[in-house]
């Protein structure tokens, strides 16, 4: 987390949280979600405005966390912004080695491959849950067929309460 978030949380500690503002799709872009485009419906629905400015998508990486239920959040100076996940917490890049990369150039180390019934391919890493970015489907097939990971078969509706996450922080607030 940047010291100037931390900086703001002493300043102001009672800023009210935020939710449904900001999504996560499942290729790793970040949306910002206005109150008009919210009331068109939730996030798998509406998704708002794909946030393009890169110092701003940096700032979110660096500060997105998650709470002690499974929320995942961007801590924006004082205040919490609660993440909509189309997916799940993170979407995964893998290079031709098979080593696995998070949006924010981080490498991970890979606990299990999770496939779910629809042939969608997770990564769960010491980091949390995400999904294998689609246009590196074919390197986790790869690394799965060299045993580079061990392949766990999943639902899809049972990967929030399995891997302990939200993807509607919204919802659950409701």
């Amino acid at each position: 987390m940047d010291d100037l978030v931390r900086q703001a949380m002493q300043k102001w500690p009672d800023v009210p949280h935020c939710y449904g503002w900001l999504g996560l799709d499942q290729r790793g872009d970040w949306y910002m979600r206005d109150d008009w485009v919210q009331a068109q419906g939730d996030f798998s629905h509406a998704k708002g405005s794909r946030l393009l400015h890169s110092k701003l998508i940096e700032f979110i990486q660096r500060n997105y966390l998650v709470d002690e239920h499974g929320q995942w959040y961007f801590q924006n100076g004082p205040q919490r912004v609660f993440v909509e996940l189309l997916a799940a917490p993170f979407v995964w890049r893998i290079h031709d080695d098979f080593t696995v990369w998070s949006a924010a150039d981080e490498q991970q180390q890979v606990l299990h491959c999770p496939v779910d019934e629809l042939g969608r391919v997770y990564l769960l890493t010491v980091r949390g849950l995400g999904l294998v970015h689609t246009q590196d489907v074919w390197l986790a097939a790869e690394a799965l067929s060299q045993q580079c990971w061990v392949e766990k078969k999943v639902l899809s509706s049972e990967l929030e309460s399995t891997y302990h996450f939200v993807k509607s922080p919204q919802k659950r607030t409701s």
